[in-house]
């Protein structure tokens, strides 16, 4: 019964697009790394104004409702950490800013980022302990 309720997934299309928007980010990225590259940037440097950057764009375009439609085609390729992660804290944001700032907007921006963010530093502190130790050793 389940099955005949359920729709047909459209695997033949949907993990080629996902495959190909993922890719596209990835090389959005690679580019925006190369360009500050090219601008002087040491590798570390240029690295990290390409992250800022795909994540202003992405929040930039969760903000003019573009990042919406372009998962509709992309689905997972979409959620590329970086630009998943800051479409993740961008939308609850802008769904809820009209209950306010505090209760609304500041409440609810890290609904689903926040477990992210919670479990990423647990494990940054609980891996940089285990190297701390080792090292001393």
């Amino acid at each position: 019964m389940t099955k005949k309720a359920s729709p047909n997934t459209k695997s033949w299309r949907n993990i080629p697009l996902a495959f190909l928007i993922g890719g596209l980010i990835c090389t959005l990225g690679q580019g925006l790394t190369e360009f500050y590259r090219s601008q002087g940037l040491p590798k570390d440097e240029a690295s990290t104004w390409a992250s800022v950057s795909l994540v202003f764009l992405s929040a930039l375009l969760t903000g003019m409702k573009v990042y919406d439609n372009i998962a509709k085609y992309g689905g997972a390729g979409t959620l590329v950490p970086i630009t998943g992660f800051a479409n993740a804290v961008v939308s609850p944001a802008m769904e809820f800013k009209s209950e306010g700032f505090v209760l609304g907007l500041g409440a609810k921006m890290f609904v689903i980022a926040g477990p992210v963010i919670v479990y990423g530093i647990t494990a940054a502190v609980i891996y940089g302990l285990i190297l701390f130790f080792m090292g001393a050793f």
